[in-house]
């Protein structure tokens, strides 16, 4: 069976003008499955384009000097895997053109040399379901030649795909064992988008069985807090096949740096904790310009433009410290909450509840530690809430656990509310309860010493820390926050 495989995939790049380049660092030995999916279930990988050329754009002005540059600094950043998606309208179909196929490789090349594995990525912006042996054709020439090649340690057959479409599924039933008989050691994965999220990966792995996967690729959007019971209900879908979490992140377009920061902290200490251990942001870069084709939709959506972890001059934003140390160590940076309030506006994850009741502004004014504060003056109310400063921790909510949170607080000619809560959400992001703590006196105080030790709800899935300040006709500041 090794020698038939072996020759299929010869056969695929003859057809295409190749032979196939000798790994440069990759292990030399024939891959197995097993080996693959090991690999798989604990590769640090980066979703990548380049900065000026998402997508198609990739291909089609293909520039190996820019790739290079831009591995390299994944592979600093602690990656050792990327993945490359592939689009049968760019490659050539049903046949890939030898063009295109060499830039495949040459992309392999190039990753290889900088220590990283690649995931391919197939029927991207995809939808000829009724095409099947066009489909299988093109399948089996793109990964034939990637059969028993160490470097390529997986194949996602499509990039979100629908699984409430039944053509798609009859489809990718046909695809799935045609891609297994020229590279049967190579595990086959499939996502479905955010919005689908786990009920969508049970439905596939039900309309499947007859042809299943080796593992589920979850694609992650959700409120942070809630990651890690997203990430088990996610878990739960296809048990007992194993997840990878193959898209997460949220853009730098309205909010802070920081913001994005703290959400792929929380991702990564829920995959963690659920024993996730492959986690894969999106993405590697800011886009340009123009980079992103005009003819995909997300083109004319601002928000999709800064979901790096690199601006588009390549200059680093916060985050890649927590993905750093998360790649690296595990470890994640202590300071990504900015409890002492000491950090750039930029970088901080913290923000305004009810702004149009009263805003925090940090300050130099006051510092119980430090230089800076959170200061709050002239608030109102809306009906029973009051505006608060809020965060969520990284660690992960579980029902049960016990929580405390302090922070010091003064006043000057206080009125008013002044005291921290923590507020619990279900998995579904309904508010359940609040427990607060002790209250500022009015007037003008010394630092004072707000806390709240509290049980988390049995339902509760994630919480929120606020520093609130309500009917203030004086001026409060906040300091030293600590939650645990």
């Amino acid at each position: 069976m090794r020698r038939r495989v072996c020759t299929f995939a010869l056969v695929g790049l003859l057809l295409l003008g190749l032979t196939p380049t000798a790994p440069a660092h990759a292990a030399t030995l024939t891959p197995t499955l097993a080996s693959r999916m090991a690999a798989v279930l604990t590769a640090e990988t980066i979703n990548y384009y380049p900065s000026n050329a998402g997508w198609t754009f990739m291909w089609t002005g293909f520039d190996p000097v820019r790739i290079d540059t831009d591995l390299a600094r994944a592979a600093t950043l602690g990656a050792t895997d990327v993945r490359a998606v592939i689009f049968p309208q760019t490659f050539g179909y049903p046949t890939p053109t030898t063009a295109y196929a060499q830039k495949l490789s040459q992309f392999v090349g190039i990753a290889d040399t900088h220590g990283l594995s690649v995931k391919l990525t197939l029927f991207d912006w995809w939808a000829g379901y009724s095409d099947v042996a066009g489909s299988t054709a093109w399948a089996q020439a793109i990964v034939g030649p990637y059969a028993d090649d160490p470097r390529v340690i997986a194949v996602e057959v499509k990039n979100e795909f629908p699984p409430g479409n039944s053509a798609a599924v009859a489809w990718v039933g046909q695809v799935i064992p045609a891609i297994r008989g020229v590279a049967p050691t190579m595990p086959l994965t499939l996502s479905v988008d955010g919005a689908t999220g786990a009920t969508g990966m049970a439905s596939l792995k039900s309309q499947l069985a007859a042809t299943p996967l080796d593992y589920y690729d979850f694609h992650f959007y959700g409120a942070s807090e809630r990651s890690l019971a997203e990430i088990r209900r996610a878990q739960n879908a296809v048990a007992p096949s194993p997840i990878v979490i193959g898209e997460t992140g949220v853009s730098t377009h309205t909010g802070t740096e920081g913001e994005q920061a703290a959400y792929l902290a929380r991702v990564y200490r829920g995959a963690a904790e659920a024993g996730v251990g492959s986690v894969a942001p999106w993405t590697l870069n800011d886009f340009a310009s123009g980079a992103i084709p005009p003819n995909s939709a997300v083109s004319t959506m601002p928000a999709q433009y800064k979901f790096g972890l690199y601006r588009t001059d390549a200059s680093p934003k916060i985050a890649t410290t927590v993905v750093g140390g998360a790649w690296t160590t595990g470890v994640i940076p202590s300071g990504i909450l900015n409890l002492g309030f000491e950090a750039a506006a930029i970088d901080s994850p913290w923000r305004n509840y009810l702004p149009a009741a009263g805003t925090a502004v940090i300050t130099t004014e006051q510092a119980r530690t430090g230089t800076r504060s959170a200061r709050f003056a002239g608030t109102t109310r809306s009906g029973s809430n009051l505006p608060s400063l809020l965060t969520s921790p990284i660690t992960p909510v579980q029902g049960g656990a016990a929580w405390h949170a302090e922070a010091y607080a003064r006043g000057v000619n206080a009125t008013g509310i002044t005291e921290i809560a923590l507020s619990w959400f279900d998995i579904n992001g309904a508010w359940i309860s609040q427990n607060t703590s002790n209250r500022l006196p009015t007037g003008t105080s010394a630092w004072t010493r707000l806390s709240v030790d509290a049980t988390a709800p049995a339902t509760a899935t994630s919480v929120q820390l606020h520093l609130k300040c309500g009917d203030n006709t004086g001026t409060v500041y906040y300091d030293d926050v600590a939650i645990s």
